[in-house]
């Protein structure tokens, strides 16, 4: 059977605006950094559709970012989930492992009769995968738009209007993308997005508690880890600065996730017992960002949530390019060596010349950041 009997007739490059959008879909499965990456676009087309019911599929373990925990999935839009219409959640990795089973199906089908049962006009995907072009695809909607150029090139056969991406950095990109569905150019994303953060009062209220019966105003959060090895800076050197941190009079948090317990032990160790953890949900992670005075860790999700949140960054970067991945949106420092390869290879030793950043310089940067008047 041909692509065009199967139903692929109309797929092609189109610049052209869809009519009529009423109800839109985003895709954006995964993963942090990426899905904080889709919010600019996203407010540009809330800004250029405002009436428009617009939903989200998701993979569960990011909602967070578009929805407090408790509040309800869909309705009327609040600062619980500022963005989005319904949030609909995916389990892919979960379900993969027993797909054929009773409780699999059944929320599959769940899933699934939600996302169709909304009617939506048109999907958006900007996750440029085969599976979420696939899911795009199954919606219903009768236009489904992607990059021309997706990150898996086959996700562009289930896409009914192909968009050529432009721009250096990714927020650009994904909005040169969303802007085939208004026909023209959007606001630029250089407006402040951190609105569109979900704010729950009730973790806003206790993080806010911690801090004063811990008697911790300023406070920077360090994150060592990495999605791979070569994007890791050395645990030793976040220790050493925040050794220096906390002499200066800023109080050091490690961020770290599950499986990077070994990681914020060689920071303590590091910083003298100085550096104190930080391991909670997403949510918990959104009311700690919002109140730190700056943010120092690798090309990772929480970087770029503080970036999101206008927290300061010192960027410190590898085999990734900045100029397409780095912190966007506020004020930063980026470090990489001259010596770095771009190369998005997953390997466990960290790059060359990571290695050749120093803790001097990481500091020296954060001093900067913080106005010069770092003690230390």
């Amino acid at each position: 059977m041909s692509l065009e009997a199967a139903g692929f007739e109309s797929n092609r490059l189109d610049t052209e605006p869809e009519s009529g959008i009423e109800r839109l879909l985003i895709v954006r499965l995964s993963a942090m950094g990426d899905v904080i990456h889709t919010l600019p676009a996203v407010h540009a087309l809330r800004q250029a559709f405002p009436r428009a019911f617009i939903g989200w599929l998701i993979e569960e373990r990011w909602a967070e970012l578009l929805c407090a925990p408790g509040f309800p999935r869909r309705g009327l839009r609040s600062p619980l989930r500022p963005l989005v219409d319904e949030v609909h959640s995916v389990n892919l990795k979960s379900w993969g492992k027993s797909p054929f089973s009773i409780a699999t199906l059944q929320r599959t089908a769940t899933v699934w009769n939600d996302v169709r049962d909304a009617r939506y006009d048109a999907v958006l995907d900007l996750q440029g995968a085969i599976r979420s072009a696939v899911l795009a695809r199954l919606s219903g909607a009768r236009a489904v738009y992607g990059a021309a150029e997706p990150r898996e090139s086959p996700a562009s056969l289930w896409y009914t209007r192909k968009v050529m991406a432009h721009g250096r950095h990714v927020i650009e990109q994904n909005l040169s993308v969303a802007e085939a569905l208004v026909g023209g150019e959007m606001k630029r994303p250089a407006e402040d997005v951190s609105c569109d953060v979900p704010c729950d009062p009730v973790t806003e209220a206790r993080t806010e508690e911690e801090l004063a019966q811990n008697h911790v105003r300023d406070f920077a959060i360090l994150n060592p880890g990495a999605g791979w090895g070569a994007k890791r800076w050395p645990a030793e050197r976040y220790g050493e600065v925040a050794r220096r941190l906390a002499e200066a009079g800023i109080y050091p948090v490690v961020n770290y996730g599950p499986g990077e317990e070994d990681l914020f032990r060689a920071v303590l160790a590091a910083s003298g017992g100085r550096a104190r953890p930080m391991k909670g949900s997403v949510t918990e992670l959104i009311a700690l960002t919002r109140r730190a005075r700056i943010f120092i860790g690798g090309d990772t999700g929480p970087l770029h949530l503080a970036a999101a949140l206008r927290v300061p960054v010192v960027a410190i970067f590898g085999p990734t390019d900045p100029a397409r991945n780095g912190p966007y949106g506020t004020r930063s420092v980026v470090l990489r060596s001259a010596e770095s390869v771009t190369s998005h290879a997953r390997r466990s030793d960290p790059d060359e010349g990571l290695l050749a950043i120093g803790s001097d310089e990481v500091f020296a940067a954060a001093n900067r950041l913080l106005g010069g008047d770092l003690r230390g």
